[in-house]
């Protein structure tokens, strides 16, 4: 989109990720005036598969999208948890208004972004704009960008992801990624057939803590009889550490690296050594978040999604909370539609920060705990197994994680 004159009564979202995009449409579908900065020149569907959950598909849902999503994304019918013998730890299903779908990351994105393109006024969406701070000047805020002249807005939204500018600024100074020391391997495997019903979530757990996340991300692939399928693969490899923003970043790698892992794991219905070797595109990258923060943001400027609460992939929530975030800030920023903005911006900004941050703060550590929690079973011996499996006792787990009782965990 060609640029714009922001007038300064408009939201400046940095950046046109998942978050940063259904903010807004949110905001718009309000009444409020957005223009949204991203630092990518073009926008492009990059990226594996994630999973939103029910909440989130409420959220998408409630931004006309819904409909767009179910035909590319795969809904879920069930997450089946086993060990590599085969043993069934749990199982959760899906379905009637409880949906879960699983889908490509950047189909995701670029569905939001078509939808933003034609719903927002022409040159909303400014590519090439790199968000380097912010200060804020009276009544309004004024946000720099590398390369491009300053823009001036109401507030500014910082959903610039992991490596974030905008919380740079607002909380200098140590801010390390705290890896809990386990490295994950991902990619996807254009197969010709389909496990289970074609629409289940494999997590298999192996020996010394190593597990396996398979799941399908493609309605295009099961029309044609084939499947998708992403992966997942979390090897541990030592203790807790410190990282640097370098450290954080996805590093490519090849299906050989994981393939001597994986050896020989599999079912009838699922060659997960096959799964592997047949991949390409595959990158590694640590198991890390940050310690949440006591406060996101100030006065006209705050936070979202990964940018305010990077967390632990595990439970499919990390996508899933940066709409929820998204949803939520867009009600406390903008009135109904008659009235657009709201007239006292850092109190509106202070309220969505009271809603969220407490709450994906939990999310945050619920992570912490089911992943320490997934590790030890996967140590365990086969009769340990067999007892947990029997008693329920893991069920129990992902009942508790699944409806939020997250102290259940």
């Amino acid at each position: 989109m060609k640029n714009k004159s922001p007038t300064g009564s408009e939201i400046i979202v940095a950046g046109a990720g998942i978050g940063g995009l259904a903010a807004a449409l949110a905001l718009h579908a309000r009444g409020a005036a957005v223009t949204v900065l991203e630092s990518a020149s073009e926008l492009a569907p990059l990226g594996v598969g994630i999973n939103l959950q029910p909440e989130a598909v409420d959220a998408i849902a409630e931004l006309r999208l819904r409909d767009v999503l179910a035909s590319f994304a795969i809904p879920t019918s069930q997450s089946l948890y086993l060990t590599q013998d085969g043993i069934e730890l749990a199982r959760r299903t899906f379905g009637g208004r409880v949906q879960q779908f699983s889908v490509h990351r950047g189909q995701l994105q670029m569905m939001l972004y078509e939808a933003a393109y034609k719903r927002l006024p022409e040159g909303s969406i400014i590519t090439g704009a790199r968000v380097t701070g912010f200060e804020e000047v009276g009544d309004e805020v004024v946000v720099h960008t590398a390369g491009r002249d300053d823009f001036r807005g109401a507030a500014l939204l910082g959903a610039d992801g992991v490596h974030s500018a905008v919380r740079s600024q607002l909380h200098p100074g140590a801010d390390p990624y705290l890896w809990e020391g386990t490295t994950m391997y991902r990619g996807t495997c254009d197969s010709d057939t389909q496990f289970l019903d074609g629409r289940s979530m494999v997590l298999v757990y192996g020996e010394n803590g190593t597990r396996f996340l398979a799941y399908p991300i493609s309605r295009e692939a099961e029309k044609r009889g084939r499947s998708l399928i992403n992966w997942v693969a979390m090897l541990p490899e030592h203790g807790p550490a410190e990282l640097g923003d370098d450290g954080t970043r996805n590093i490519p790698a090849t299906a050989a690296d994981v393939v001597p892992v994986v050896r020989g794991w599999g079912f009838e219905w699922l060659d997960i050594e096959g799964l592997v070797a047949g991949s390409h595109d595959v990158l590694r990258y640590p198991m890390v978040d940050r310690a949440p923060l006591h406060s996101w943001g100030r006065g006209r400027v705050t936070l979202l999604g990964d940018a305010a609460h990077p967390m632990y992939p595990i439970g499919a929530n990390g996508g899933s909370q940066a709409i929820l975030d998204a949803m939520e800030f867009a009600r406390n920023a903008a009135s109904d539609v008659d009235m657009g903005l709201v007239t006292d911006v850092a109190d509106a900004l202070h309220c969505y920060e009271g809603e969220r941050r407490p709450s994906t703060t939990d999310v945050v550590q619920a992570n912490r705990r089911l992943n320490a929690t997934e590790r030890a079973i996967a140590r365990r011996a086969p009769d340990e197994l067999q007892e947990m499996s029997a008693s329920g006792e893991f069920d129990r787990i992902q009942s508790a994680y699944a409806r939020g009782d997250f102290d259940a965990i």
